[in-house]
Order: C-alpha cells, then structure tokens, then sequence
C-alpha cells in the first residue's frame, strides 16, 4: 500500500488525470457502449432517478445515465477531465447533467441526495475506499443503489495485477478482489451487493500510449505482460493477435440496495 499523505496522492491524481485526459476519455474500452449500458441496467435506473457519479472522469458515465434518468451529476477533482465531461455533454445536446469539481471526501451534498450513487474506474485510485464508500451510501437516499464499478483481479494474482498496474499509473493504489469489495459493503451496512462481470478488452500499445509511467517503466510493463503470456499471473487473459499483445481486465459490477 502506498505510504503518500493524501496531499501527495492528490497531487498524482490531478498529474496523471491532466494527462490522461483526451487519451482516457477516447479509448475505446472505456467509450464503450455496451459496458455503460451494462452499468445504467444493472442499476436498475429509470426516468425519476437522480444519478451521481463520484470521480467522474470524462463524463461518460453520467452521460449514459443522463439519456435514462431525470438528472446526472458528475464530480471529480480534476479540471481537466470535467472540461472532457461538459465537451461530451454538449457534444450529445444533453441538459439534465450537473458537474462539480471536489474532492470525494466528503461529499458536498446533504444526506439522501440521489436515487443512484456509482464510481467506476476510480476505487483503485483511493487511499481509503471504505471512507468513500461510506459516503456514497450516505448521500443515496433509502431505497436507492450504490454502485461501483472497477478492476477486481482474482485475489491469488491481486499483488501482481497491482505491481503492473502501479508500474502503469503511479496515482494507482490497489485493485480489490470482488470479495473485499463485499467486505466494504457488509462494513458499513448496505446490502449484499449484485455482481455482474466482464472484461475489459484492450492491446498493450495502446494502453501504454495512454498512461504516463515513469521514465523506463514501460519496457518493464511489457515485460510483465510477456512473461504473463505463459501463466496469467496477472489474471488479464493476455494473448497474442496478429502480431498484438491483448488483454482482458477483469471487471465487476456491484450493485447494492440503500
């Protein structure tokens, strides 16, 4: 676990998510249409939900709920990423959307705020994610769900996804087993969470155009993936295609009762 004082971590958030910005928001396992749908599904949202999505990146989360539910809110703490979010808001005429910048700890909203509570792709980036989690249940009014979204490597090859995925992203802390992401749900009393999986399909180039490791630290990632090849120790079904090194994240969806 990283030692960085959230003052330290906040500064590699907002570094690696500046830059990550454009390259984030474009590539396509995380445009992908099918998986957002997924997500709205899952959460059983409909036409009176009020939607908040905590750290959320370029907006397209919000916006794939904002085409079902009466209103979406975005927040997160990069400038650069909600510049992303309102360019696709706008791109899709969509004027049921709300963004804010801030940090997730606390919330900045009353308790029983929103219908729907979801973060996807972010609980791996929080030093304390039992404390944010608490706090999506917190603003979810009763009755509502809390969703998260996010990498859940299987746990006997979780220290070797994280070692890879630390390598990629300094601003990463640790992907959760689906099991310890039950456990944050049973910690602060929610229900027993819905889990529905997929994989997030990618190639390894393409991946590392995006990222921002330090100097020298993308020969080591590819290392990793090579030598993955002949075991999966990183629980991400790498495989050659046509020359290409890909792979396939595992996900979970989880989708709790208020």
């Amino acid at each position: 676990m990283p030692t960085s004082r959230p003052s330290e971590h906040q500064h590699e958030i907002l570094d690696q998510f500046t830059r990550q910005a454009t390259p984030f928001a474009t590539a396509p396992g995380i445009r992908d249409e099918a998986a957002l749908r997924l997500i709205v599904e899952c959460s059983g949202a409909g036409p009176e939900d009020t939607v908040l999505d905590v750290a959320c990146g370029p907006g397209l989360v919000v916006a794939a709920f904002a085409r079902v539910v009466r209103h979406a809110t975005g927040i997160d703490i990069t400038p650069a990423m909600l510049e992303r979010a309102r360019a696709h808001a706008a791109e899709l005429a969509l004027t049921n959307v709300t963004w804010r910048q801030g940090d997730v700890l606390p919330l900045p909203w009353p308790d029983a705020s929103f219908s729907i509570v979801t973060s996807r792709f972010a609980f791996h980036h929080f030093l304390d994610p039992l404390a944010v989690l608490r706090e999506m249940k917190r603003v979810a009014a009763p009755g509502g769900r809390v969703v998260v979204v996010d990498s859940t490597p299987e746990p006997r090859r979780a220290d070797a996804f994280n070692r890879m995925e630390r390598l990629r992203d300094p601003s990463h802390v640790r992907s959760l087993p689906v099991d310890e992401h039950r456990q944050l749900y049973a910690t602060i009393g929610l229900a027993e969470p819905r889990v529905t999986s997929y994989r997030l399909e990618g190639e390894l180039e393409s991946l590392i155009g995006r990222s921002f490791p330090h100097p020298g630290d993308d020969e080591k990632i590819r290392e990793i993936f090579r030598a993955a090849l002949a075991d999966d120790a990183l629980d991400i079904q790498p495989r050659l295609e046509n020359g290409q090194l890909r792979y396939g994240f595992p996900v979970s969806v989880l989708v709790a009762a208020r």
